[in-house]
Formats: structure tokens, sequence, C-alpha cells
């Protein structure tokens, strides 16, 4: 004879379980001492009737509250990851992919401190997401953003492992955008000697990263504005497109292109 399996009892239905009886242990007791059914079921059908109105505060309104607080949460951690990867990766990706825009002056013009007010924020997005950005792979050193995006390789996939990211559809866009960059740069052995179709793709890897990396970058700057102020200040002093004269990854500093 096959044994049966006895199915565990878990503490929600031992709750549910002690709370039917506790009810009826008191409407008994309620029976005891007054012996008035009729008193009993009044209130018992007055109790069921509110229990419809119960849920829809608790389902609309308490649960709306809880969700806005649980969002707010996950936001505040998602945009400290987020912090984590422009201190780390971030703003020094931003100078190197820059080289490779021959237009990237006029992002340095548009951005300024005012911009990422509530009231100027969306001009600046709607402008940097129409930025007309022509990638010329000749103006930058490829070499370099292999070498900087390789040694980058563990903690782009750090952040790629951590779950609280799969809710942030850009900025995982991002990061697989980042991490095929490097993949790409480091398949090819010698990036002096590219053939035209390996240019024209890594030029376009390049923009996408580029594109996703700078949009990102729009969003937290003005996060910070609105909740940190003091590190804002130093960050829009710090940005990428501050200067013509740009920091480089390797130390000291180098003249764009150009000037």
């Amino acid at each position: 004879m096959e044994t049966i399996r006895k199915i565990p009892v878990g503490w929600q239905t031992m709750l549910v379980m002690v709370l039917l009886v506790t009810s009826a242990l008191f409407y008994f007791i309620h029976y005891l001492l007054f012996r008035d059914p009729h008193h009993i079921f009044i209130f018992l059908l007055g109790d069921m009737a509110f229990v419809p109105i119960e849920v829809l505060l608790v389902t609309l309104i308490i649960h709306r509250v809880l969700s806005e607080r649980e969002k707010k949460t996950l936001m505040e951690k998602l945009n400290m990851l987020i912090g984590a990867f422009f201190s780390e990766l971030g703003m020094p990706l931003l100078r190197l992919l820059s080289e490779y825009d021959p237009g990237c002056d006029t992002i340095r013009d548009e951005i300024k401190g005012k911009s990422f007010s509530k009231q100027g924020y969306p001009t600046l997005k709607q402008q940097l997401k129409t930025h007309d950005c022509r990638i010329d792979i000749h103006e930058g050193d490829l070499k370099a953003l292999r070498d900087f995006l390789f040694e980058k390789r563990d903690f782009l996939l750090r952040m790629l492992e951590n779950p609280s990211l799969f809710k942030h559809d850009t900025f995982t866009d991002l990061l697989w955008a980042v991490f095929h960059l490097m993949e790409e740069l480091v398949y090819h052995k010698d990036l002096d000697r590219l053939s035209e179709a390996d240019s024209r793709h890594i030029s376009k890897d390049i923009k996408r990263a580029y594109d996703l990396t700078l949009l990102e970058w729009a969003d937290y700057m003005k996060y910070m504005k609105e909740n940190y102020p003091y590190l804002f200040a130093l960050a829009i002093r710090t940005n990428p497109f501050n200067s013509r004269t740009m920091p480089g990854i390797g130390g000291g500093h180098r003249e764009r292109r150009g000037t």
C-alpha cells in the first residue's frame, strides 16, 4: 500500500485556523451570555457587508501607499548602483567616447547647471536625444578605450549580475552596450588595421554605448541636483564636457583634437 505523504502545514494555514476558531469561540461566548442569536446575526451580516469596503480601502489606498514607498526605496538603491557605475566607469568612459564625436562641443554648451532643473531638463533631454552624433573612429584612441574597458570587465559583470537592475531597462541596455563594445574591441587584435566593415561595425557600437551613457548620465545628474545638490555642484564642474581640456584615463591631461 502506497504511503500517503503528509502535507506540511504552513504558518499561514495555522494562522487562518487559529483566527477562525477564535472568532467562533467569541461568538459562542456571546451566545452563552446573552442567548440572543438574532443580535449575533445582525452584527455578523453588518460586518460581512463592510468587508468589500475594507478590501477596497486596503487594495486601493494602503497597498498603493506601500507600493509607492517600496518603489521609492528601490529607486534609491538603483541610483546608488548607477552612481557607483558613473564614479567607477561611466564618467571616464564618456570622456573617451566623446573623442569620437566631432560635435561634442555642442553638448558642452547645452549642459549648464540650470538645464537640470525641472523646467529646463525636458528641453535638455530632447536636445541630447536629437544630438547629431556622427562617430569618427579615427578621432579617438581605440587601444586606450579597449584597455580601459577590459580593466573594468569584472566591475561590469558584477553590475550585470545585480538582480535589482532588471527593473531598470534603460540602464541594463547601457551595461550590455558597453560590455558588447568591450568584447568587440578585445576580439580585434590589431585595431590599427581594421577593415572598412569592421570600422563601421565598431563605429555603431561606440555610438550605441555613447548615446545610452549620455542619456543615463543626464538622468543621474538630474537626480543628484534634486536630492544631493552638494554632490551635483562638483559633478557639474567635473563633467566630461565641461572643458576642451579633458583628463586622461592614465593620468595627466590631454588636449582634444582640433583645439
